[in-house]
């Protein structure tokens, strides 16, 4: 059978390329191997902020005197939450499915090994074996979760990774996490809440280690008032079960070079994601990969071998749901003839989705200084905001990263309650290339969280009213 173009994966990138490509008049097919959506909708994006919108929900329960409201025996029924995020993603994945089927996307069930001449073959469950022919083939196998090789030797049922955390038939009472990404951030935020005692080990001096370093000090300060032990500049030494206490024995090599002896039910690894990229057959094609086994691509996506495409986190981009279905649509545009801009990197919204919430694009301050500008740098706390009081939630700031000869806003980081909601106005502001004079003419409203952006433009000017 004959396709124009040929997708392999149905995650964020591989599901949006093939409907632009179905607007753009091309017969499409898409491989899946498992559930269409992949891991954000399945496994990530969408079923982990159902979790972390039960956490939320019960958080403000427990402060509810505050408010005026009196909740006695406050209970949590931690299976309806599992069971929730189930719900909701089985609920995206049927939508995807009527996407596919209104778009007439042909899904072929099954693992693909890709050929030369633009063949692919699929493998089902029965392990029967169809050929497909294509014009172009789009790789979006996405990514799985890395394990640290001095977890990976210890084969033990308490190490688990993102699906397995979000799987659990009871609450732990401790959890080690091995990492202070994204990942890491939001079990942490979530098994706290429901009750678990959480440590987070990360190797290097700052949580959430590439973001900007005031965003890390926040954070770290706001997980310490939940009770949340960071142990920074720390490595794990040695992992064993103790049978006879049913429980996991972690050494930590501690900052101060002392060991620390933790005693934890599970331990989540959540050190980031590597590509998948094995077993598909790209080496005999000859597609270059990188040292990290990703796939190098142009600006527009294409492999070094002609009709072979690659988006999302099987490149070496930032590996975000947005991002790689932005790809998908540039990628796709440039197949068909068109010209499309390739995607800007340094504008894209980063965020994350604990509480604090964190939301970050443009230029970290180190990172503007490296390049070479001469800053201005305007903050505002939520402890002066009146909608962060309203709310209770006065832990957070915006910050922004200002160009002091041109007025261009290179960056902005903000920190606390509702700030993922916030960052697209930073984002469209950049593209339009919105200067902070701009800005001094726009009026937000009040009381809003977003009137604190304009806040921290005026601050780094020496205008701001309110603090």
């Amino acid at each position: 059978m004959y396709f124009d173009l040929i997708i392999i994966g149905s995650g964020p990138g591989g599901y949006v390329a093939a409907i632009r490509a179905a607007q753009l008049g091309l017969k499409i097919a898409i491989v899946e191997k498992e559930n269409l959506g992949g891991v954000c909708l399945n496994w990530g994006c969408i079923p982990t902020k159902s979790l972390l919108k039960s956490a939320t929900i019960f958080n403000s329960f427990k402060k509810a005197s505050k408010y005026g409201m009196i909740t006695n025996n406050l209970k949590l029924d931690f299976k309806k939450i599992i069971l929730r995020s189930r719900y909701l993603s089985d609920s995206m994945n049927k939508g995807v499915l009527f996407l596919m089927k209104k778009n007439k996307i042909k899904i072929l069930y099954g693992e693909a090994k890709i050929c030369k001449n633009k063949i692919v073959y699929v493998i089902d469950k029965y392990g029967n074996k169809k050929k497909y022919n294509a014009l172009n083939i789009i790789i979006a196998t996405g990514a799985k979760y890395q394990i640290l090789n001095t977890v990976k030797k210890n084969k033990l049922s308490t190490i688990i990774g993102y699906r397995e955390a979000m799987l659990l038939k009871y609450i732990p009472k401790n959890i080690l996490i091995i990492g202070s990404g994204a990942i890491g951030l939001e079990f942490a935020y979530f098994y706290n809440s429901i009750g678990s005692k959480i440590f987070i080990i990360e190797k290097r001096p700052y949580v959430l280690p590439f973001s900007d370093i005031d965003i890390s000090i926040q954070l770290e300060n706001s997980f310490k008032k939940y009770g949340i032990i960071i142990l920074k500049s720390s490595i794990i030494k040695s992992i064993e079960y103790l049978d006879y206490i049913k429980c996991t024995k972690v050494i930590i090599k501690t900052n101060k070079n002392i060991n620390k002896i933790l005693y934890v039910d599970i331990i989540i690894s959540a050190i980031g994601i590597c590509p998948n990229t094995e077993n598909l057959g790209l080496e005999e094609i000859g597609i270059t990969l990188n040292s990290t086994k990703h796939i190098c691509v142009d600006k527009y996506y294409s492999t070094n071998v002609k009709g072979y495409y690659a988006i999302g986190d099987v490149i070496p981009s930032i590996s975000l749901a947005h991002v790689a279905s932005y790809e998908g649509i540039i990628c796709v545009e440039k197949i068909t003839g068109l010209t499309p801009p390739p995607l800007d990197y340094n504008n894209v919204p980063m965020c994350i989705y604990s509480n604090p919430e964190i939301s970050y694009l443009g230029f970290s301050e180190k990172e503007a200084i490296n390049k070479g500008y001469k800053l201005k740098i305007g903050k505002f706390p939520f402890t002066a905001l009146g909608k962060a009081k309203l709310n209770d939630s006065t832990d957070g700031f915006i910050k922004v990263i200002i160009d002091d000869n041109s007025g261009e806003l290179l960056g902005c980081h903000m920190i606390g309650s509702g700030v993922t909601e916030l960052i697209s106005e930073i984002g469209v502001a950049r593209q339009l290339e919105t200067t902070s004079f701009e800005f001094f003419k726009c009026i937000h409203p009040h009381p809003t969280i977003s009137e604190s952006i304009v806040e921290a433009i005026t601050n780094a000017y020496n205008k701001c009213i309110h603090i």
